[in-house]
């Protein structure tokens, strides 16, 4: 007897749901203990990253913890198969002082240590840090920041008003490099700070905008639970909507992030 019409709809319609929940397990074990898909929201991270910016992060680079879980459900306490960060990392974490919101920034500091800035100049342990200036970072001023007075001047190229910022080549302990960008040539606000211990179980970060970035000169030390993972490579980056590829900046496209 051929099957009724409605019966076949009935295992269409199952096949269906079947497979969406398949593909919805496997993209969550995908996200918890693999790699989570991460955006750029602002400038702080410039020049290393830029708003648009779209990133894998790896959960497994550092163990897990309950932020490891979409919501951050109280599953268990500290770390599992815990594995310590490095000085220079990039790294997502949890600010549990901006309600739990997830942060990315470049780790400074590293427990024990004390971190200072003075006249802009990084210093770990009452040493400086390597510093090597090269050519200055331009940008349309409208998208220089939220702030973007934030500049070490402003000029018009092309036509257009840009705004100008020192880039530098900044080395720290252990031979890790990375750009980072001055914007305030007068050596105030954050180019002068108080000196920092970082605790036992903590850690230190700054984001490479370093005059225009909201870190642990303002929120403090973060501690190692609260890791969600290391930013390992942009897989795509965009001025506008992702979905306007027009837009899209292929240059960045599978850099990986350092």
């Amino acid at each position: 007897m051929a099957r009724s019409d409605t019966g076949e709809e009935s295992e269409g319609l199952g096949e269906l749901v079947k497979t969406v929940v398949y593909a919805l397990l496997i993209a969550l074990v995908f996200r918890i203990f693999l790699f989570q898909p991460f955006s750029i929201p602002s400038s702080s991270m410039k020049s290393t990253l830029l708003i648009g910016d779209y990133l894998f992060v790896s959960k497994y680079a550092y163990g897990y913890s309950r932020h490891s879980v979409p919501f951050s459900p109280p599953l268990f306490e500290g770390r599992v198969w815990a594995a310590q960060p490095e000085r220079g990392d990039v790294i997502v974490f949890k600010n549990r002082r901006d309600g739990n919101k997830d942060y990315i920034k470049r780790l400074i500091g590293l427990p024990g240590d004390t971190v200072q800035v003075i006249g802009g100049v990084l210093h770990i342990n009452d040493a400086p840090v390597g510093l090597r200036r090269i050519e200055d970072f331009v940008e349309p001023v409208d998208r220089a920041s939220i702030s973007s007075q934030l500049c070490s001047e402003r000029t018009v190229i092309d036509g257009e008003r840009v705004c100008v910022k020192e880039q530098y080549v900044e080395t720290l302990p252990g031979g890790s490099s990375h750009l980072i960008l001055n914007a305030d040539r007068n050596r105030t606000n954050n180019d002068n700070t108080r000196k920092y211990t970082v605790p036992e179980g903590e850690y230190f970060f700054m984001g490479d905008n370093r005059d225009n970035s909201s870190d642990s000169r303002k929120i403090g030390s973060v501690p190692f639970v609260d890791l969600i993972g290391r930013a390992e490579i942009i897989f795509l980056s965009s001025e506008g909507n992702p979905l306007t590829f027009w837009k899209w900046r292929f240059d960045r496209f599978l850099n990986w992030i350092r």
